[in-house]
């Protein structure tokens, strides 16, 4: 019986490989859980209901037309395609850097949540006109604003983005005094 031919596969078009797919799975995941998470909430909660969890945290529908920390929240409506436009942008910029460093670990999972947390705001603003928020956590009267899963996957992302290149020139310095050659 002849030996099954063990031919290389077929290189993806582009320099794109099966990890930089696994990184668009990963982002794509995220939108997923984000927008069903979403749903959930959409169809349990009515606008501003509240459902307490503990003394601190909260479950609450809210719709958030602004950025982070309602940054432009109260202008006529344009800042929703304003940030649309910037989301998808980023995101581009973002798809090139994954596939700029698609063979690390750190970035292309950074580059991944903060894509599939900027997809899944994106989706909101085109549906509701606005981001869909529920997490709320408070002491008292005092509470952060509320946010979801995508603004969770994006903030996560910034980190692990952050964490990445304040290690990379130390591990790049260690690298180069390793590998030189004392004469």
């Amino acid at each position: 019986m002849p030996e099954a031919s063990r031919e290389p596969a077929p290189a993806a078009p582009h320099g794109l490989t099966r990890r930089f797919f696994g990184w668009l799975a990963l982002a794509a995941l995220v939108v997923a859980l984000d927008q069903f998470v979403k749903w959930l909430v959409l169809s349990r909660l009515d606008f501003g209901e509240a459902v307490p969890v503990t003394g601190f945290f909260q479950l609450v529908l809210v719709y958030n037309p602004g950025a982070a920390f309602s940054f432009l929240a109260d202008h006529s409506g344009w800042q929703r395609w304003f940030f649309i436009a910037l989301a998808l942008v980023v995101c581009g910029w973002l798809l090139a850097m994954l596939r700029h460093h698609q063979h690390e670990r750190a970035l292309p999972l950074a580059f991944s949540l903060i894509i599939g947390g900027a997809v899944g705001n994106v989706i909101d603003r085109i549906v509701h006109g606005a981001v869909v928020d529920f997490l709320y956590f408070h002491i008292g009267r005092h509470g952060w604003p509320a946010f979801n899963v995508a603004d969770s996957a994006i903030t996560v992302g910034v980190a692990v983005m952050l964490w990445a290149q304040f290690r990379s020139p130390r591990d790049a310095s260690r690298d180069s005094s390793t590998s030189e050659n004392p004469s």
